[in-house]
């Protein structure tokens, strides 16, 4: 396979058309704004208006396990555990490191992790040093803007090959302490843990972001019981997938290293889902309300893991003889009051269909990140959803949510439900702290 030229599409089009306005522009400045069409009159290109050879597909997609928190993953950080994913994604893409360009990875907590952690997963997976690194918080959505800003530059003709995805070790997120820089002076201070000040803390109005959900449960009359039953469903169809072998294709294998002379293990299977006593699911107590509905049980848990896969240009990867598994139609963002998160992917996803051109009745299978079950139950309500087509391998309820990690996570699994199901057109939307959510539409191609 050669490698892709940097020479791209965007270079030769900037040459041979100049630029509205330049320096060496004539017009008054004010006079080359009015020039531009009116917002009204404006409209987003998806990828199906380029051309077959700009359109981003995806030839591989890799994750790791999920691990339980303090788990069998722990002793990784984010990064190390995404080079495992990105060497799964390029090893299944049957390309060399080296021709992948730019690696763009979602992470949400940073601190202790090290500078830029996307370069330091692109250079343990092997890629150059000459390739170009990217880290994306979007907190939930982080590993999902990842792929929809690769999708950008494969459809720009900025990129031809690109590695994207997600990665998070919330087990290795540390505790702070504030004040400690410039020294105490006196008296007790706080030490403030960084995963939920920097990752679950809704900062607009001071409160956890469960306290979202509940918000959410009793705006649209959700029960604790429709809650506690939408994640036992999570639960069975996470077991059922991993026993019908739906995940294998999906998960490459992490080996821990055995300490003291006792021998390397290997972690080939999520360990959440396998740990949870449906018996007692219903008889957990409210995790933040007192009388309130969600648990700790029916909302996702907190995990390790990532996601990865490489994406190149149709034109790539007809020329190299690389199988596509899927095309990335088109995406949407969305945001909305900060303490309504909860039902933003209700607002991307019409946002990524109109992008792809495709309406509601088009796609075949939802993925809706499972942040809490309420999240699910709502957006399948107000987008008018049949649940059997939603999270049908189960969701972050059941298999986990490493924060960074999900948003890619989904996409790869939304690909298998696809083909599990000898179905076409999926969708896979997931809500972020702060009020946002982000959707994305694929296709299966083989």
């Amino acid at each position: 396979i050669p490698p892709p030229t940097m020479q791209s599409a965007a270079a030769k089009l900037a040459r041979q058309q100049p630029l509205l306005l330049s320096h060496s522009s004539s017009l008054p400045f004010s006079r080359g704004l009015r020039l531009a069409a009116p917002l009204s009159q404006r409209r987003s290109i998806s990828s199906a208006s380029f051309s077959p050879s700009r359109q981003p597909v995806i030839v591989s997609a890799a994750r790791t396990p999920i691990g339980s928190f303090g788990g069998s993953l722990s002793a990784l950080k984010a990064p190390k555990l995404g080079s495992i994913a990105i060497m799964g994604a390029i090893e299944k893409a049957g390309i060399p490191p080296e021709y992948v360009q730019e690696c763009i990875m979602g992470n949400v907590c940073g601190a202790g992790v090290g500078q830029a952690p996307a370069r330091q997963a692109a250079m343990g997976a092997g890629m150059a040093q000459s390739s170009i690194a990217t880290t994306v918080n979007k907190v939930c959505a982080s590993g999902m803007k990842s792929v929809m800003l690769g999708g950008l530059s494969i459809m720009s003709g900025y990129r031809d090959v690109v590695v994207a995805g997600g990665m998070e070790s919330m087990s290795n997120i540390p505790y702070y302490l504030p004040g400690a820089r410039t020294g105490y002076r006196l008296g007790n201070n706080t030490v403030v843990d960084g995963l939920i000040n920097d990752g679950l803390w809704d900062i607009y109005n001071n409160q956890h972001m469960g306290n979202c959900g509940e918000a959410c449960a009793t705006k649209y009359g959700i029960t604790r019981e429709d809650q506690d039953n939408f994640a036992i469903a999570s639960y069975e169809r996470a077991t059922s997938a991993w026993q019908a072998g739906l995940f294998d294709g999906e998960v490459s294998p992490v080996t821990i290293k055995g300490k003291r002379g006792k021998a390397d293990s290997v972690v080939g299977v999520d360990e959440e889902f396998s740990g949870m006593n449906l018996d007692k699911l219903r008889t957990l107590r409210p995790a933040f309300a007192k009388e309130g509905t969600v648990t700790a049980a029916n909302a996702s848990k907190l995990n390790d893991g990532a996601s990865a896969m490489i994406m190149t240009s149709g034109k790539y990867a007809r020329e190299n003889n690389l199988t596509p598994l899927f095309r990335v139609r088109g995406f949407g963002d969305a945001a909305k009051d900060p303490v309504e998160f909860t039902t933003a992917p209700s607002d991307a996803v019409p946002r990524a269909l109109n992008h792809a051109g495709v309406s509601a009745k088009d796609v075949q299978f939802h993925e809706i990140n499972e942040a809490f079950s309420v999240v699910g139950l709502v957006n399948a309500r107000l987008m008018d959803l049949d649940l059997a087509t939603v999270n049908v391998h189960g969701g972050a309820v059941a298999l986990g949510h490493p924060i960074g990690s999900s948003g890619s996570r989904i996409i790869g699994t939304l690909y298998g439900v696809l083909q599990a199901n000898d179905a076409t057109i999926g969708c896979a939307s997931i809500c972020n702290g702060g009020g946002g959510a982000s959707a994305i539409v694929i296709e299966r191609l083989n």
